[in-house]
């Protein structure tokens, strides 16, 4: 069992709290994890991404080469159409549709939109929206997180642990509002995907 995947996004949106999510989880369930990041020179809305390879067997590297990821996982349009190119043939794009307009010349969403959809193997959703629904529009990352949790290989129960551990110091309403975003996210790609 392995999985590599890029999760991206800019500084702010959580990209950082959902690595260590997975990792937790990873860690707990006794696999192995290497992870290299890039933390948009420590500021606010500085592209962020993370390099994150879990598997049952030693891992050499923790950098993705391109074309070998099986998931890119993306809280911002723009950033998960930077890293398609790691994407393997089969592997899947996961990504919030909402952009976080940082710059200037941003590119155009609606063409931005039309990229991604090409691809054949996406979930593309309104994280921000259903993170919204769940009570707080900070949860969009674990909306996003639940999305692609059916790719990642491990049990939704045990990301929901890591969620649990990780984010207890900040008490029940942010843990349950965190639970119900992983939730929601993932029955709507198990929706997307007929299942």
């Amino acid at each position: 069992m392995k999985t590599d995947l890029v999760i991206a996004g800019v500084g702010g949106q959580g990209i950082l709290s959902i690595s260590t999510v997975i990792g937790l989880a990873a860690v707990s369930n006794n696999l192995n994890i290497k992870q290299s990041e890039v933390r948009g020179m420590s500021q606010r809305g500085g592209a962020v991404y993370v390099h994150l390879r879990i598997s049952d067997k030693q891992i050499a590297s923790d950098l993705i080469p391109l074309q070998k990821a099986d998931l890119v996982l993306s809280v911002e349009p723009m950033e998960a159409l930077r890293y398609v190119p790691f994407l393997s043939q089969n592997g899947w794009l996961v990504t919030n549709t909402n952009p976080f307009v940082n710059i200037g010349n941003y590119p155009d969403r609606n063409k931005l939109m039309e990229q991604l959809t090409e691809l054949p193997n996406r979930i593309l959703i309104d994280a921000d929206g259903i993170a919204a629904e769940c009570g707080s529009t900070k949860v969009s990352n674990t909306v996003t997180l639940g999305a692609a949790a059916p790719f990642i290989n491990i049990e939704l129960k045990e990301l929901e642990k890591a969620i649990v551990s990780f984010f207890e110091q900040k008490g029940d309403e942010v843990v349950s509002q965190n639970i119900q975003a992983l939730h929601t996210g993932y029955a709507m790609t198990r929706k997307a995907a007929g299942n």
